[in-house]
């Protein structure tokens, strides 16, 4: 595969292939025309096709030219994949550990006669991930 047809990895993944025809690269930006403002639009590849859209790979991105007197906005895309920040990582990591922590304090908590654990429900039976307790 060339790297005219590998496109991105948003491409990669929506499957949808370049709008102009006998093109068959996959598509990485999609092209919106605004006609009430005579703009042309240029930007990440959207969500969904829709049929108002034209959806274009790399190459005919790079070459798109707008009807005379148009405006053409090229928005730029984000070269790398946004996830989560280390500040939000943080916080679901202290978050486990607090779950953990009132786990491990109820479990060291009293015990009834039997044994068991007291403000803990006892199973009655467990199949799978599937668990039975008493009302």
């Amino acid at each position: 595969m060339t790297s005219q047809q590998s496109g991105t990895a948003g491409a990669a993944r929506s499957g949808r292939f370049c709008s102009r025809a006998g093109c068959r690269s996959l598509a990485t930006k999609t092209l919106t025309y605004i006609y009430a403002d005579s703009t042309a639009v240029l930007g990440p590849l959207a969500t969904f096709a829709e049929p108002h859209a034209y959806d274009l790979c790399d190459q005919h991105s790079q070459r798109m030219s707008a009807p005379v007197g148009w405006t053409v906005l090229k928005e730029a895309t984000p070269t790398e994949v946004a996830g989560p920040s280390s500040d939000d990582l943080m916080a679901i990591a202290d978050a486990v550990r607090e779950a953990g922590s009132k786990e491990i304090s109820n479990s060291q908590t009293s015990t009834d006669p039997k044994g068991n654990p007291l403000g803990i429900p006892q199973e009655i039976g467990r199949r799978g991930h599937l668990r039975a307790i008493p009302n």
